[in-house]
């Protein structure tokens, strides 16, 4: 009796664990990111970033980034928060002038959803190098920081600060 009934308690431990996670993990919407709504700019690499983000419509938030240097384009980013049953995930893809791919035509960088918490969310590249967060630190400023591992910690910095311009 006794050889039965610990197998029976350690299925019942099991369900409740599983039953508990269910109930607090996070899949994450689109909601989560559509504090990016706007149009924002910053600098970089010694010259302008524009980025544009639209507010989120079915499944997807659509977002663009334009590089500039000496008054010329080097390089565009297409960035597109799409939503999946685990979350949202990030596609990017980057061109340089005259729209040339740096990707495989059919090829994107891809980023799963982490965790988010007000006006912030953070996402994680497919292969697990690379952590990206989005952050409104105000009504008008976003930054986007990239945080890879070190000693077993997630070291942040800035890549991107903008502040919101236009309407």
């Amino acid at each position: 009796m006794k050889i039965i009934r610990l197998p029976y308690l350690f299925l019942v431990a099991l369900l409740v664990s599983l039953t508990t996670y269910a109930q607090t993990a996070k899949t994450g919407s689109l909601s989560d990111v559509s504090f990016m709504e706007g149009r924002w700019l910053g600098t970089f690499n010694g010259g302008p970033i524009e980025a544009a983000w639209i507010a989120p419509v079915g499944d997807n938030l659509t977002g663009f980034m334009r590089m500039m240097r000496d008054n010329k384009v080097t390089m565009y980013e297409m960035l597109i928060f799409e939503q999946t049953e685990q979350g949202p995930i990030v596609l990017v893809k980057h061109f340089k002038p005259g729209l040339i791919g740096q990707e495989e035509k059919d090829k994107s960088d891809r980023y799963r959803f982490i965790e988010a918490g007000k006006d912030k969310a953070t996402f994680e590249k497919e292969d697990g190098s690379i952590r990206i967060i989005y952050e409104k630190r105000s009504a008008d400023q976003l930054a986007i920081q990239r945080g890879q591992l070190k000693d077993g910690k997630w070291a942040f910095t800035d890549l991107f600060v903008f502040n919101r311009f236009g309407k």
